[in-house]
């Protein structure tokens, strides 16, 4: 089911049997006029509510992980909440991504090119942050474009 809750003219995308639940009080999504903001989104399974991608000991702690898997999770749930509102990756027009570690930037970078692989990919900026949330090694926020 997609939830639309419009407020002040605004409109919020929620559809948390498609991408996970967010951690906190905000939506997926809000539309504005002709944009659709979406959220930072991680690697979270909507199933299972685990980060994919990652080796955990016997404690929880994260050993190692995979920021293909992690990439691909993070755009799969992207592409869920753009399909709710009626858009595709196509529709984006500026995307920021948070890594935990910029060296994995030519293995994010190698799967992100798989998916933007069309004319006119959007702009991008690609930053190292100090920390992310949950057992992420990346998150991507993004805007959208009602054409």
């Amino acid at each position: 089911m997609n939830a639309k809750v419009e407020t002040s003219g605004r409109v919020a995308v929620n559809i948390p049997e498609k991408a996970p639940s967010p951690l906190g009080s905000y939506s997926h999504a809000i539309r504005a006029g002709q944009f659709l903001y979406l959220s930072g989104q991680g690697a979270r399974d909507p199933e299972s509510g685990q980060e994919v991608g990652i080796s955990v000991d016997a404690t929880g702690k994260v050993t190692a992980y995979d920021i293909e898997a992690q990439t691909q999770a993070v755009i799969k749930n992207m592409g869920a909440i753009l399909e709710a509102a009626g858009l595709t990756l196509k529709d984006l027009v500026d995307v920021s991504v948070f890594l935990a570690d910029i060296a994995d930037f030519p293995k994010f970078n190698k799967v992100y090119s798989q998916y933007f692989a069309f004319e006119g990919p959007p702009a991008r900026t690609t930053v190292q942050a100090a920390a992310l949330p949950g057992k992420n090694f990346i998150e991507i926020k993004a805007v959208a474009f009602y054409p």
